[in-house]
């Protein structure tokens, strides 16, 4: 292994960013605390992005400690596990920790304050298992990101893979005001940071492996500096300056790579791939003791707390259980936000439960979050777009909310705003920028819902329209061949009774046929549109696993369509030379259409000629249907002259009167 680097030559910067008060210090005072077990553990089946898990227990069952309750529930979702011994008690709708402040199905277990683990089961001799059996282990696991959004783990892992990594980078910084859960986590897990990390890197195998943390964490720094060093280890600590928001994931990249992600894109289609420490250290946990994510570090800090400081709580613990821990002040309290003072959203109720995201509570006085300034008229100053780590343009985007014009927003890149707030802390005019983004960027989420639903039901009607129009085709073919066996009995009678037998009688039986290969047909391009724009779907949020079996099914899909429209071809009967000669008038206006039809698709490769004048295939392709031209005219130009000589065809000449 190559020896031990703890700095990087080059560290970059991003546009934007501002330096808000920090306010880290006063959870730091206290040395790592662990509250008793609470009463109940609430557990929301939606603790990631994505589907949420599926539950495996019933109510009134015992679980025991690292058991899974709930598995996933699609390509994007997560395990969820028993965070210690106990009952079931519920599975209900629970208030949860949210902006919406909606409740949501959580499961409720009451402890029997035995805390019996299940049997562990660490993945040995994990360093000769390949990537894909330790993603399926860390799936089955529960790790999500411990960071941000809570993306599972192995789905962001297995996307690494789409490129050649460059950069594998530990994500360190903790940029957010008031939070120390990572700086903490740091200090108290040294060892197993390191650990977690290597096993990343196994799974990734990227050229370079690099921590990047803000220079506002000397113990921490450190720490890490002695250990890699005592490990000759070839992990890189890269200390940034300390500006809000580096622990972006986008901004910390920009900033230990010089590398800009393209707007629309992910890190791993430039060749880098990030992860927070928190999510690094259950990595560990996992294959080496056999632990799923069933507990995190929180911060818990705010004036209105006496003992602010940093614990590693069980998933499901209420807020208010650990309100009570920090010894919190009731009177004081003025407003409870869940993460830092610039991200954070306020929760309506302290009885939310904490989740695998949940890194910091925020119990603040008046006086340390006063409510915001009234909203006034913009003033075009410009400060937004100076502090936007993004290089948005907030107010062009501030218009096109308001108005509601999606379409514009959009183009101006709304999606690109990562919503960390600077652009609302610098305004002069006290505008809340991030609420609209967040409205905004919420119609356009529903707005594509209602497309697809509009366009699954277009296809639905669609496949409706076509198996009536084939049921009408049907009957019309009846129809016919009921007058046309009417009409052609007496004939048969005077002028050939014994040519009846040999009269043509499959009609209505191709009819039936042709009219259930028209059905599937229909049904089976309604499921080829579905299951490409599945296939698009999953493509641009990056679904390896999906992207696999839908392509398949496409081409399954294509192949049968293929097929059918092979035999519905073939179901089209040459006219029998036995057969009566049909009526002039009919093949002569059968001969016209042919005619219109052939110089159509003439006069549109003519047109595309004039575009591409070298294209062989569209020459060959002209010439063929000139010579069709050509003879179609010469058919219509031969029964025409046949009608004319036709007594009884003539146009205008009156019927033989059948009295004598």
């Amino acid at each position: 292994m190559a020896t031990a680097s703890t700095t990087t030559a080059n560290i970059f910067s991003f546009h934007g960013g501002i330096h808000p008060a920090e306010n880290k210090v006063q959870s730091l005072q206290l040395p790592l605390g662990r509250p008793s077990l609470p009463n109940e553990l609430i557990l929301p089946l939606g603790q990631h992005i994505g589907q949420a898990s599926r539950p495996v227990v019933a109510v009134g069952d015992y679980v025991l400690k690292g058991q899974t309750i709930a598995v996933n529930n699609g390509f994007l979702s997560s395990h969820l596990h028993a965070p210690t011994s106990g009952t079931i008690a519920g599975i209900e709708e629970r208030a949860i920790a949210h902006p919406s402040g909606l409740s949501d199905l959580c499961m409720v277990i009451f402890p029997d304050h035995k805390d019996q683990w299940v049997e562990r089961t660490p993945l040995e001799d994990w360093q000769t298992k390949p990537a894909t059996e330790i993603l399926e282990y860390l799936a089955n696991m529960g790790i999500v990101g411990m960071g941000g959004a809570g993306f599972p783990t192995q789905v962001k892992l297995q996307g690494a893979h789409k490129n050649a990594l460059k950069y594998f980078i530990i994500n360190a910084a903790e940029c957010e005001p008031y939070i120390t859960a990572d700086d903490m986590l740091i200090r108290e897990k040294t060892q197993e940071l390191i650990s977690g990390i290597e096993v990343l890197q196994h799974i990734v195998n990227a050229e370079q492996v690099i921590i990047g943390i803000e220079d506002n964490k000397p113990t921490a720094i450190a720490a890490l500096n002695t250990l890699l060093s005592e490990q000759n280890s070839s992990i890189q600590v890269a200390v940034v300056p300390t500006k809000y928001p580096s622990g972006g994931e986008k901004q910390l990249i920009q900033l230990l790579t010089g590398q800009e992600v393209p707007s629309g894109q992910y890190p791993a289609d430039i060749g880098v791939l990030c992860q927070n420490v928190g999510t690094c250290v259950a990595v560990h946990d996992a294959i080496f003791h056999g632990q799923p994510l069933i507990s995190r570090f929180t911060t818990l800090t705010g004036d209105a707390l006496k003992a602010p400081q940093n614990v590693e709580v069980l998933l499901g613990t209420p807020v208010t259980h650990l309100l009570e821990y920090a010894e919190s002040q009731p009177d004081n309290l003025h407003r409870l936000v869940m993460g830092g003072s610039m991200m954070g959203y306020t929760l309506d109720s302290a009885a939310v439960p904490i989740v695998k995201t949940s890194n910091c509570i925020l119990a603040a006085t008046k006086e340390e979050l006063p409510p915001p300034a009234p909203e006034q008229a913009c003033i075009r100053c410009g400060m937004c777009e100076q502090a936007c780590p993004a290089s948005l343009l907030p107010q062009q985007l501030l218009w096109f909310s308001k108005s509601q014009e999606h379409e514009k927003a959009e183009h101006y890149n709304l999606f690109d705003c990562i919503e960390c707030g600077a652009c609302s802390y610098v305004c002069p005019s006290s505008i809340p920028l991030v609420q609209y983004y967040r409205h905004t960027k919420s119609a356009i989420r529903e707005a594509r819902e209602a497309n697809v639903k509009s366009d699954l039901a277009k296809q639905r009607f669609e496949a409706r329209k076509a198996r009536q129009e084939a049921e009408a085709a049907e009957k019309e073919a009846k129809r016919l061949a009921r007058q046309k066996a009417s009409s052609a009995k007496p004939a048969a009678k005077t002028a050939a009774p014994k040519a009846a037998p040999s009269a043509p009688s499959a009609t209505p039986g191709i009819s039936d046929e042709a009219k259930k290969l028209k059905v599937d047909i229909a049904i089976g391009k309604t499921k080829l549109k579905k299951a490409q724009k599945l296939l698009l779907e999953a493509q641009e949020n990056e679904h390896l696993e999906e992207i696999k079996s839908l392509q398949l099914k496409v081409t399954e899909q294509e192949t049968q369509l293929a097929s059918l429209e092979d035999q519905l071809s073939k179901l089209t009967p040459a006219p029998a030379k036995a057969e009566a000669k049909p009526a002039v008038s009919d093949e002569l206006k059968k001969a016209k259409v042919d005619v219109a039809l052939i110089g159509v698709k003439l006069k549109k490769l003519n047109k595309q000629l004039e575009e591409t004048p070298d294209d062989q295939e569209l020459k060959e392709k002209v010439a063929g249907l000139e010579a069709d031209l050509k003879t179609a005219q010469a058919t219509v130009e031969k029964l025409s002259t046949d009608s004319a000589s036709s007594p009884s065809l003539r146009p205008h000449q009156k019927q033989p009167s059948m009295t004598s």
